[in-house]
């Protein structure tokens, strides 16, 4: 059982104001609401804030935390390598042992021609690395003008400079004068959005090929990688039509075009399977993880490779003038391997598979598909979306479009849910140790924060 520090909770929140700048956040509202949440402790599914709340956490962290909280084994393991050896890099041609290992279990996990893994610290910098890595492999293949990557709007494959250009969100780009240069934005595959009514098949037809057009104008000869998330997350769980994704691994081999699949969010069970592309039974040349491969215990992330983008690199004899301090660090990746070995251990894989993400996908649909707010309500695995509408059977949004999600998640958090809001849907990824109850809960929480909201989202109108 964990014990609990007696907080100033007052006081941290004056020092949050005064002197931390919490990620992706208003200052200004910061300083409104006088300081943070504060979070003290967790766990299970469950975290705790400095007020004495407990709040079922249907977002796992931030996607992330999928063996749960108030995991020993993991706290023993990372204590255990702290002893032995806390820090060591993995320049000058040296390296550690978890780092070594994990890799290789890696390996083992993505299967085929991914076989080599280059480690990072975020999700971010696992793109960052394929950016660098994509564009050396074909300069050192003798074609520097395959330089461009291809990406959609409203993806999100993280924050840095070079991630954040390959996502494709509009209000990420107007800070720092993003994209880059070298990055094209295609259509979603959001059918609830951009193909309402429309056939699934046709629709998924329609999407995909706005990705080979989009080859076809820049030319194919410049193409150097399409990148993707099996299911786009932070842009809304959006989840493609079915033959969406063969059709896109497809094109990329009629041009000869790099299939990367960004599994920062998907991987390590999410989707029922350990990785999303095996979901959707594609083959990627190039796969980012980050999120799930340590639970969120610590900061870690890999970059899947190949074989045959490696056997260039190695051909060329050149260094891979690339990485970062702690890539691979000894500590994050012993607890990475002891977190893979929980999720194999509790087979949570297949049952987020065959139980827990069924079970979540019957409970909205029996009690969230018909409320009268709801457009859609969809889930894959132990990912899902409840979409706001404000007319039933359409897709016509309140007010102007944007503000349902922030009013009903509120709600959810008032009653105990975390959840997140994006545009206007609310979007739920639980710990992959989520029980029965723990869904109904959400789901109930929904249903009951959609009641709730009702009078400020018809005020909206």
């Amino acid at each position: 059982m964990v014990t609990v520090r007696n907080y100033d909770i007052p006081a941290l929140r004056q020092l949050d104001v005064a002197h931390h700048l919490p990620a992706q956040s208003s200052y200004g509202l910061q300083v409104e609401l006088g300081g943070s949440r504060i979070i003290t402790h967790a766990q299970g599914s469950t975290v705790y804030d400095g007020d004495g709340h407990a709040i079922l956490d249907g977002m796992a962290g931030l996607w992330c935390v999928n063996v749960g909280y108030g995991r020993p084994e993991l706290v023993e393991v990372a204590a255990r390598q702290m002893h032995e050896l806390p820090f060591y890099n993995t320049f000058f041609r040296t390296a550690t042992v978890p780092p070594i290992e994990l890799a290789a279990r890696l390996a083992g996990l993505l299967g085929g021609e991914l076989q080599h893994v280059f480690f990072n610290n975020s999700g971010s910098e696992s793109n960052d690395t394929v950016f660098r890595l994509v564009r050396t492999y074909w300069a050192m293949k003798g074609q520097p003008q395959r330089s461009v990557f291809i990406s959609r709007h409203n993806a999100y494959h993280g924050s840095t400079v070079a991630s954040a250009s390959l996502g494709g969100m509009d209000y990420m780009h107007v800070q720092g004068g993003l994209p880059i240069p070298g990055v094209e934005h295609v259509m979603q595959p959001y059918a609830f959005a951009d193909g309402f009514g429309e056939d699934p098949d046709v629709f998924a037809t329609r999407a995909a090929q706005a990705i080979e057009d989009r080859i076809l104008a820049v030319g194919p000869e410049n193409v150097a990688a399409f990148i993707g998330e099996p299911v786009q997350g932070a842009g809304g769980v959006i989840i493609p039509p079915r033959g969406y994704w063969r059709k896109v691994e497809a094109i990329c081999r009629k041009y000869g075009i790099l299939l990367v699949s960004d599994e920062v969010i998907c991987g390590f069970g999410r989707l029922g399977q350990w990785f999303g592309f095996q979901h959707y039974g594609i083959t990627p040349d190039i796969v980012s993880m980050a999120k799930g491969l340590s639970s969120g215990y610590l900061p870690i992330s890999a970059t899947g490779v190949s074989r045959e983008i490696v056997a260039v690199l190695r051909a060329s004899g050149e260094d891979f003038v690339h990485g970062y301090t702690y890539s691979g660090h000894p500590v994050a990746a012993a607890v990475a391997l002891r977190n893979i070995q929980i999720i194999e251990d509790e087979d949570l894989v297949r049952r987020t598979r065959e139980d827990t993400g069924p079970y979540l996908a019957r409970a909205l649909a029996q009690r969230l598909a018909d409320h009268p707010l709801v457009g859609e309500a969809r889930s894959l695995g132990l990912i899902g979306a409840v979409e706001i509408v404000a007319e039933k059977g359409t897709n016509r949004r309140h007010g102007g479009g944007g503000q349902a999600g922030p009013i009903v998640r509120d709600a959810c958090i008032a009653r105990g849910l975390m959840v997140r809001a994006i545009r206007d849907s609310i979007v739920m990824s639980p710990p992959l140790v989520i029980t029965h109850a723990e869904i109904d809960q959400i789901v109930d929480t929904i249903a009951a924060a959609l009641d709730a909201s009702a009078g400020a989202l018809a005020a909206l109108d």
